[in-house]
């Protein structure tokens, strides 16, 4: 239970980072922040010291896929509607883009057994 309140604490920290920078008018440095993997590498940290290298290189093979197929489709919504009908409604309208796409892709994957 300690590694998982560590682990809420420093993901948690890293938003909250990213999100002042923004509002404080940093953007290039928030955007910097945002590009960088934040909760994978976290994540693949804590893996790594439970699980090993094999966990770590089946979960990115999983998440490089996963990117692909939901990530890119969300952010590619949210570019083009943002815009046109305003940053929430693009954001819900590319966040239910990216759970269908995300579901999906998981329904295949564990059905097929694709990554062990």
């Amino acid at each position: 239970m300690k590694n998982l309140i560590i682990y809420f604490i420093t993901g948690g920290l890293f938003t909250t980072l990213i999100v002042y920078l923004e509002e404080s008018g940093f953007r290039l440095l928030s955007g910097f922040m945002a590009l960088i993997p934040v909760f994978t590498l976290i994540s693949y940290i804590f893996i790594g010291q439970s699980q090993g290298g094999l966990a770590v290189s089946q979960h990115a093979k999983f998440v490089l896929w996963g990117t692909i197929v939901s990530w890119i489709p969300y952010m590619i919504t949210v570019v083009y509607l943002a815009p046109k009908i305003g940053p929430n409604k693009a954001i819900a309208i590319g966040m239910l883009v990216f759970f269908v796409l995300a579901i999906t892709f998981l329904a295949i994957t564990f059905h097929y057994n694709l990554f062990k």
